[in-house]
């Protein structure tokens, strides 16, 4: 959590690792029989209604909390036609609340997320499935077969949208683009879909926001345009360069130089240690 008298954040050693505390464990077991996108009218019902009050108050919420800005919806309509036919969207994860931020973006879209699977099991998890959460089995092989094969269902057949956080794990107000995991890249690559980079930067904060609510910026939510698997190459190489591409894309969105070497992705690594700060971020250059 913030320390407002460091004005520090407890990153972890590892890039991909979470430091928020959890509170509850519901103890649900993430195998082959669980229905990781429920498509049960109750389940269905509950999900309209929870967009509807998204609709209708959260997302109004959500602007003045983030003090949110959303630059590059033209590239929703720009872009519609590859949309709807199944898309993956990334995104550096650096707010609890930037997923609703996410939804609020591409709207009329409604996307489905891959969830950390403690944040299922968490107090918040009922909240985070009916916003299309979907846990991720890390310990249960038979689970993450049938969680593959739910989330080809979604974009092939149902021509549905996943966002991922590529990075693994929320950071809150981290400035540089932490090294991608390549599961996202897999997934696209697999199912054949392509990658709209999202990005995250920062602005300046208000007097009350800064000095009130302890809040150390303001977000803007940078909508970028599709990046397609190179068909050209093997599938372990059409990989690799896509989770750089999407990196690349990312960081250009938020302001950074992808080809500044402090920023040079690594492929699936999360021990860069030149990527950690004791603040926001040594050398960063983007729109802070």
């Amino acid at each position: 959590m913030f320390d407002p008298k460091t004005n520090r954040y407890p990153y972890p050693l590892e890039t991909d690792r979470h430091y928020l505390e959890l509170h509850k464990d519901r103890r649900i077991v993430f195998d082959a029989s669980y229905p990781y996108i429920d498509y049960s009218r109750a389940f269905r019902f509950r999900q309209d209604m929870a967009r509807l009050l998204l609709n209708i108050l959260v997302f109004h919420l959500a602007k003045i909390r983030l003090g949110l800005r959303i630059e590059g919806r033209e590239n929703l309509k720009k872009h519609k036609e590859v949309l709807d036919k199944g898309v993956i969207s990334v995104c550096n994860h650096v707010h609890m609340w930037d997923y609703i931020a996410v939804m609020k973006a591409v709207r009329p879209y409604r996307p489905n997320l891959l969830a950390w699977a403690p944040n299922i099991n968490g107090e918040n998890g009922t909240l985070i499935r009916l916003v299309g959460g979907i846990p991720i089995p890390e310990d249960n092989i038979a689970g993450q077969k049938a969680q593959l094969k739910a989330i080809s269902k979604l974009l092939k057949e149902d021509h549905g949208w996943l966002h991922i956080y590529a990075e693994g794990s929320m950071w809150e107000y981290y400035a540089p683009i932490r090294p991608f995991k390549r599961g996202t890249a897999y997934i696209a690559v697999s199912n054949d879909k392509p990658i709209l980079p999202l990005g995250i930067s920062y602005r300046e904060p208000g007097w009350l926001r800064k000095t009130i609510f302890r809040q150390p910026a303001r977000l803007t939510l940078h909508i970028g345009e599709p990046i397609f698997p190179n068909q050209d190459l093997k599938p372990k190489d059409r990989e690799k360069g896509l989770t750089i591409r999407a990196h690349d894309a990312v960081c250009s969105l938020v302001g950074i130089d992808p080809k500044d070497s402090l920023y040079e992705p690594v492929y699936n690594d999360s021990k860069r240690v030149d990527y950690y700060t004791t603040e926001y971020g040594a050398g960063y250059k983007g729109s802070w």
